[in-house]
């Protein structure tokens, strides 16, 4: 718990207008599966409906959550008034206007419902269920049709504000199908609940004694109270509608002040310039002139594929909101000429390249292989290297230290394969691979490690079988270590390649570089030997000085990585 306190301020700093409005999202579309949970109900009785609508007011009424939901609902309203108002662009993909313009039209076809049912009870104490609505809807007037498209309205806004925040985690492949089930299934059951209560309904009001049990005037009120309630469902509308008629006139006098303030230049470094009003983006002017500009997220300041270098002074840009420091500084970009072009509004003309390609996809363009642009996800990075390969070199023909690297590479992308991982950069007589595509983060630890194991074991061989040509076996080192990078395909034209940017594979480069000063032929770090739940005492831990880096870092040093493979399986025995 104290380490609570200390995460706060990054905290404050990873909120912006965005987090808010998906975190009351959140909370309005849990309330929302509750509901549908409930009328799925239907299905069994209506009966069942009313006991299930007992414990889901219990809990959403309890004041604590009230005042929580009602609070979300407030702001998250209003917030898609802002937004509404502050996007100046809105030729993104279908999906996301579509989703503004659903948020929107909720408030407007559930007015009626929430005043009739929450006020109607706390102004006149109006005990309306669920036989007293399904009469209303059903047999008493036509607004059947008009709670369907409420349901469906509410249902879909929900599934894409959820499929925008979860589908850069990387868990989502794994979890889409049975996220798309329940999408379907929820409301299909819900619909089909709300149809054969109502069915029971209609028939069950035929009968007067029904009648007289479930429309009293303390269930349904009289037609002055039903009047009243009406009148203030009408003005509520209407001030709601005048409040997105607000929204759009202030877009129409900021748009006439933009273009009166003047227009500026965005050059893009590679001989494109356009011209647009001060106020807009740089992610907004490209999607404005079809620019091509890789941006995953959508311009949600998420991820931060859609960075720029400015090209000359950048002293007179804007400062770098909380939300945009936040992402650079996850990203661990502290280059000030670095912004997120989907964040920065220039004010004056300004110069500037695309850090990642877009692959000739326009910024509202759909890709078809999203995780190749850009992802941020959990990885293992593994960088193994041969010593001595220069002293290889000046006693033998160039083919030959060609096939004998050849042959060492050989040998440890084999052991990375054999494990799970992907072999992914070649550099000289080094290389990076990478765990984690295609397994949690635990496995993809436990496979670092038996990779490194593999190695050696490789290794050996390989030593063997060249031992009358080489005057000394082949020696190698090893770093592994784990975190949060960025995936992608990195590079100009057709030099592109797929590969990991970030801390976690620039300190295990490190930790592979210090294996020579401390003479052991592995290190890893603590977070991954946590990960991979190896034993604490399992390998001698040693605290490093990391360049680039504030404070020293754990690690365990490996002296033959042989052995790894012997913990890893002690460790899965224990866990098992």
């Amino acid at each position: 718990m104290a380490t609570a306190p200390a995460h706060m301020p990054e905290l404050v700093r990873a909120t912006g207008v965005r987090q808010v409005r998906l975190i009351c999202g959140v909370i309005l579309f849990s309330y929302v599966v509750s509901h549908f949970l409930n009328h799925a109900l239907g299905n069994v009785s209506v009966d069942a409906m009313e006991v299930g609508v007992y414990y889901h007011t219990a809990f959403w009424q309890f004041l604590p959550v009230a005042i929580l939901f009602y609070t979300a609902a407030l702001t998250h309203m209003g917030l898609g008034i802002y937004a509404l108002y502050q996007r100046r662009q809105f030729r993104w993909r279908t999906i996301e206007p579509l989703q503004l313009v659903l948020g929107l039209s909720i408030p407007a076809l559930v007015m009626a419902h929430v005043i009739g049912v929450r006020l109607g009870q706390t102004l006149y104490g109006h005990q309306k269920l669920y036989p007293q609505e399904l009469y209303l809807f059903f047999v008493a007037s036509n607004r059947i049709w008009t709670m369907t498209i409420l349901l469906i309205i509410a249902w879909v806004h929900g599934c894409i504000g959820i499929y925008f925040w979860l589908r850069l985690k990387p868990f989502f492949t794994r979890a889409a199908p049975y996220l798309l089930a329940a999408a379907v299934l929820i409301p299909t059951l819900a619909l089909l609940g709300v149809y054969q209560g109502g069915r029971s309904v209609v028939v069950e009001a035929d009968d007067g004694e029904w009648r007289t049990h479930n429309l009293t005037r303390r269930q349904v009120g009289t037609v002055a109270e039903a009047n009243t309630l009406d009148r203030i469902t009408g003005g509520l509308t209407i001030g709601y509608v005048g409040l997105l008629g607000l929204a759009l006139a202030a877009r129409g006098v900021r748009a006439l002040r933009e273009r009166r303030g003047g227009m500026i230049a965005l050059s893009y470094g590679n001989g494109k310039t356009v011209r647009v009003p001060k106020g807009l983006s740089v992610l907004e002017a490209s999607l404005r002139h079809n620019v091509p500009h890789a941006s995953v997220c959508g311009g949600r300041a998420r991820c931060s594929t859609c960075r720029i270098r400015i090209i000359g002074d950048h002293g007179a840009l804007p400062e770098p909101s909380q939300r945009e420091a936040f992402v650079l500084h996850r990203v661990g970009t502290t280059d000030p000429s670095i912004r997120l072009a989907c964040q920065l509004r220039p004010t004056s003309d300004l110069s500037f390249f695309q850090l990642f390609t877009s692959h000739t996809l326009s910024a509202n363009a759909t890709a078809s292989t999203p995780a190749r642009i850009g992802q941020e996800r959990y990885l293992v990075s593994l960088f193994v290297d041969m010593r001595g390969s220069t002293q290889l070199a000046e006693k033998r023909l160039p083919f030959d230290t060609v096939f004998i690297v050849n042959r060492f590479l050989g040998a440890v992308s084999q052991a990375v394969v054999e494990n799970g991982g992907q072999p992914n950069q070649f550099v000289g007589d080094g290389m990076l691979a990478l765990f984690g595509l295609s397994a949690d983060p635990q496995a993809a630890c436990r496979q670092a490690l038996k990779a490194a194991a593999g190695i050696a074991t490789h290794i050996d061989e390989l030593n063997e079988l060249l031992s009358h040509d080489l005057r000394q076996p082949i020696r190698f080192g090893i770093g592994i270590h784990g975190g949060e990078v960025i995936i992608g395909d990195i590079g100009y034209r057709d030099h592109i390649v797929f590969t990991a940017l970030g801390d976690a594979v620039n300190v295990a480069a490190r930790l592979q570089d210090m294996t020579k000063t401390l003479a052991c032929e592995a290190i890893v770090s603590e977070e991954v030997r946590r990960t991979a739940r190896l034993a604490d005492d399992a390998l001698p831990q040693q605290e490093v000085a990391i360049r680039g880096r504030d404070e020293p870092m754990a690690v365990r040093v490996v002296a033959d990585a042989r052995e790894l493979s012997a913990l890893v399986a002690h460790g899965e025995r224990v866990a098992a």
